[in-house]
């Protein structure tokens, strides 16, 4: 199962690597040729999707390997992990488009003149929003059916890619039909779509910082676990429930009280019962402690 879902993890991911890579050739080579540089910016912006790409390979790889003597709750949050620097990478991008827009904004009213771009850029521009769109929905689909934070991330990164293409579009295009008084548009664009990388980039870092930092799951989620444990027979009551996320997977532990005069065996069976309903709920591999305690202690 865990084999199957790291394929289809580097499935995915390959495939935009190998888009990427094209795409970014082809748009160093536009903004050079068509003497724009919005477009090399956003050539910029395609080698850090690429380098992302290369860095979520390498960090399912590592997440995929089973429990050891050194990780015996697996390598879960290598992933997680993943999905943070995938987040990092992006703020960088974001603040850097958003410093770059502005000092080139200021520079044209200070007058400094501003090149016209080619109709190669315009090509290259639409090109890539629709590549990378494609590739988002692709990436998104298949990451939230894996369950996978890191393939999620890497998702937005490429939307990133097209929302930074649809600025430099408006820039080539504005400059090439409106002449070079317009030219300002890409800076300003560029601007306009930094601030919402910015907040794509803190979406998928939050949940990530989160988990490395133990957060419990969601109130909605330990609701459900207390329904569940509550409602299984034989079970008088539970305390110290303490959960938190590793990886694609939940840890669960509880101290759960039963009749102080059940035998061994039945006081198992009825903690088996409570696993085997969690395990149901949220996966086969979820990691769950029962500790057991009478009730009338």
């Amino acid at each position: 199962m865990i084999k199957n879902r790291e394929k289809e993890i580097y499935k995915v991911t390959l495939t935009g690597s190998v888009v990427n890579l094209l795409l970014l050739a082809f748009k160093f080579v536009a903004g050079f040729v068509g003497h724009s540089s919005a477009m090399i910016a956003d050539a910029v912006h395609s080698l850090s999707d690429f380098i992302t790409d290369v860095i979520v390979i390498v960090f399912v790889r590592i997440a995929g390997k089973p429990v050891d003597e050194d990780h015996e709750y697996g390598h879960g949050k290598y992933e997680t992990l993943a999905s943070v620097i995938v987040g990092i990478m992006l703020a960088v991008v974001g603040v850097g488009l958003a410093v770059n827009g502005v000092e080139k904004t200021i520079a044209f009213f200070k007058g400094e003149p501003l090149e016209s771009p080619g109709m190669i850029a315009l090509v290259a521009a639409l090109l890539s929003i629709f590549a990378k769109e494609v590739l988002y929905q692709y990436t998104v689909i298949r990451g939230r059916k894996l369950n996978s934070p890191a393939l999620v991330a890497n998702a937005w990164h490429h939307r990133s890619d097209a929302m930074t293409s649809i600025a430099t579009l408006i820039g080539i295009g504005g400059a090439m039909l409106l002449g070079q008084r317009w030219n300002v548009l890409d800076p300003l664009a560029a601007v306009v779509v930094s601030v919402f990388i910015l907040k794509a980039a803190f979406s998928l870092m939050k949940p990530g910082v989160d988990e490395l930092l133990e957060k419990s799951l969601p109130d909605k989620d330990k609701n459900e676990i207390a329904a569940i444990m509550t409602a299984t027979p034989g079970v008088v009551a539970f305390h110290r429930l303490r959960t938190r996320r590793i990886g694609s997977k939940v840890a669960i532990d509880a101290h759960v009280k039963m009749g102080g005069s059940l035998s061994l065996r039945q006081a198992h069976d009825i903690a088996s019962e409570i696993e085997r309903s969690l395990k149901q709920r949220f996966g086969p591999d979820t990691y769950i402690g029962i500790h057991m305690e009478p009730a009338d202690r």
